[in-house]
């Protein structure tokens, strides 16, 4: 494609040849090429960094906004690689004609999800643009890495269970609800998820692995893990977790769980003898209450199974799953 379309921003196959063909060779490094969720460097002691850009649309949905939003998805990103979430820098871009009590009400959300976070805004800036009123909101996060932590995607080993912190496609189902005018009470899932996270790490849990479920959607992630290490992931379609109203939702609309989005859940890959303590510790914390185990990381014992992702349906067969194919759905962090 010669043209930026929509599809470039679907966390799906496009997004990735986009980074991959264009800021990736631009920028390439040895931290940069990892492609984690956030950056693990050296300095006075081991810090991690990352940064994103908030363009949801609406700006106010059922559970959040872009302000509570943006904060969940930087602080996330850090926990991610086992940090602890320190420092928030953000940028804003405001088009002319938007809303000041608006943005008061953005910022004041922003402030109180950094509070529950643990995290401080320690630097910003605003440009104004034409426009008809939009908010986009760019964010840098910097967080600490204990000694003798090392989160990352490889990691995964043959015998490892996976553990999905809870529903699946709530914020993708409450956006697309917003935006089609659809009356129901499904609630965006955005929140910070240190509470579960460090849990699992100062309780010993063998945590080979976390990865927060966003942009693509459940499949998408655990089909990039696989491929990461290159080992066969298989997860179980009955102890997939999705709230019955998101359910049906899917159903009038035709719509997959499993590549929907979300800004709330994570992925957590464990040693098998760790599973039960590590389902209980995350189902015992603040966002975790409907963790379950869904799945198992298995040897690759040909080069066709190396980065498989299989889904073992309800009767009993099996289905090849792949990242996101397409647009899914545009502007939804």
């Amino acid at each position: 494609m010669d043209k930026i379309v929509m599809e470039h921003g679907s966390g799906g196959r496009a997004t990735g040849e986009l980074i991959s063909e264009i800021f990736e060779q631009a920028f390439s490094n040895e931290v940069l090429s990892q492609m984690e969720d956030a950056a693990v460097v050296p300095g006075n002691a081991t810090i991690a960094m990352t940064t994103d850009s908030f363009v949801v649309t609406p700006l106010e949905f059922p559970g959040g906004d872009i302000g509570r939003l943006c904060i969940c998805g930087t602080v996330n990103d850090l926990l991610m690689r086992g940090a602890t979430p320190k420092y928030i820098t953000c940028g804003f871009i405001l088009e002319e004609g938007a809303d000041i009590a608006q943005l008061k009400k953005i910022v004041a959300s922003m402030a109180a999800t950094a509070k529950e976070a643990g995290v401080i805004v320690v630097a910003g800036d605003t440009k104004v643009i034409e426009g008809a009123g939009g908010v986009y909101i760019n964010t840098t996060g910097v967080g600490f890495v204990p000694e003798g932590v090392d989160i990352k995607a490889r990691n995964s080993r043959p015998g490892d269970v996976i553990i999905v912190s809870g529903n699946v496609g709530d914020h993708h189902a409450a956006i697309l609800s917003q935006r089609m005018e659809i009356t129901n009470t499904i609630q965006s899932d955005n929140a910070p998820l240190g509470e579960m996270v460090q849990a699992l790490l100062s309780n010993g849990i063998k945590a080979h692995v976390f990865r927060d479920v966003t942009r693509g959607g459940l499949a998408t992630v655990l089909k990039e893990l696989a491929v990461s290490s290159g080992l066969q992931f298989e997860i179980r379609e009955e102890d997939l977790p999705v709230d019955a109203q998101v359910r049906d939702f899917c159903g009038l609309l035709g719509l997959d769980p499993l590549y929907m989005g979300n800004e709330g859940k994570m992925v957590a890959i464990v040693a098998a003898e760790d599973a039960e303590r590590a389902v209980e510790l995350i189902r015992a914390s603040r966002y975790g209450g409907n963790a379950v185990a869904i799945g198992e990381v298995k040897e690759a014992t040909t080069e066709a199974e190396k980065g498989r992702l299989v889904l073992r349906t309800r009767i009993g067969g099996k289905r090849n799953l792949d990242i996101l194919q397409g647009e899914g759905l545009p502007r939804i962090c």
